[in-house]
């Protein structure tokens, strides 16, 4: 009897020590898994400034509040309070560090991948300035491959090819930004998808006027205080420029980008749409990217290592030699 009472009591005590342990367990920043159907989440490490070398060893990675929390919002429920937010980390003369600080490891990823939000949500004080879908300039032929992609989403980058814009930003297990003021370039490494990355060049030349369009089109970068501001023109029409909602774009589609780091492990990133094949009117929409400390880029080989293999032919069921195909 005497020993039953006991393990009742050790019970009753373990069971009013589980909130705060799991309390405990979200204020030291339990980090989710990658986006993309991904299981670990990657990033490279820029060991240098003029660095960028991608790590080997698989770490553990995510969308998400990372290290502490998005926006200075982690910690627990319990009453403990949350870890400072550290601020934008800099090198000696003063410029962004758009990677971790030197010795520490990470990557940069988005939280939530659509350029448009429903018909009747709202935004909160701190979310990112985002329109809703009635509000984005469709022209009729774009509406209608828009509403197609929503029940088929036959996107390119599950078929391991690049795609630019946003949706390079947004690709699965992270990227990496590496600025090379010695090589007057900034790079944008992608983990996922193709693992391959973008070269935006900082050295004060225009766009070429014979482009032959591309995936990732041609960009041209300047910074503006702290912000980066990417100018691109020249993309194809074989890939999408938003994470598997497929809004749609024509080779007319002139980009601008604009990337701020606002602390350590917050990015604001801000798009200019400008596309008179697809649009009626330039818009604009907005994400916030996040920093997952801790982790690392891996060999990932898309045609070897694709884990969607529903998404390979998109929700059709299947597809044959005879069926028609348009990303």
């Amino acid at each position: 009897m005497r020993n039953r009472r006991i393990t009742i009591v050790a019970l009753s005590a373990a069971l009013m020590l589980w909130p705060a342990l799991a309390d405990r367990a979200l204020a030291q920043g339990a980090v989710p898994q990658g986006q993309g159907g991904g299981a670990q989440g990657g990033a490279a490490g820029q060991g240098t400034r003029g660095g960028g070398a991608a790590g080997q060893g698989r770490g553990a990675g995510g969308q998400g509040q990372a290290g502490g929390g998005a926006q200075g919002r982690g910690g627990g429920r319990g009453g403990n309070a949350a870890p400072p937010v550290r601020p934008t980390p800099r090198w000696p003369d003063g410029t962004v560090n758009w990677g971790p600080p030197v010795g520490e490891t990470g990557l940069w990823n988005v939280a939530g991948g659509t350029l448009a939000r429903p018909d009747g949500s709202t935004l909160g004080p701190n979310d990112p300035p985002k329109p809703m879908l009635s509000e984005i300039p469709f022209q009729p032929w774009a509406r209608a491959i828009y509403d197609y992609r929503q029940e088929n989403q036959l996107e390119p980058y599950t078929r391991c090819k690049p795609s630019g814009a946003f949706r390079q930003v947004a690709t699965a297990y992270g990227t990496q930004f590496v600025n090379s003021p010695e090589l007057k370039q900034f790079i944008i490494f992608q983990t996922g998808g193709s693992h391959s990355f973008r070269t935006i060049y900082m050295d004060g030349r225009q766009h070429p006027k014979d482009l032959v369009p591309s995936y990732y089109g041609h960009g041209i970068g300047h910074f503006e205080g702290d912000t980066l501001v990417v100018d691109t023109v020249g993309y194809n029409e074989r890939m999408w420029i938003s994470n598997l909602e497929g809004i749609p774009h024509s080779e007319k589609l002139h980009t601008i980008e604009r990337f701020t780091r606002t602390d350590m492990n917050n990015m604001r990133y801000e798009l200019t749409i400008d596309d008179p094949g697809a649009y009626t009117a330039t818009w604009k929409t907005a994400f916030d990217v996040r920093f997952t400390p801790g982790s690392e880029s891996f060999e990932f080989v898309c045609q070897d290592g694709n884990q969607a293999f529903d998404l390979m032919v998109g929700s059709l069921g299947e597809v044959d030699r005879s069926s028609p195909f348009v990303p």
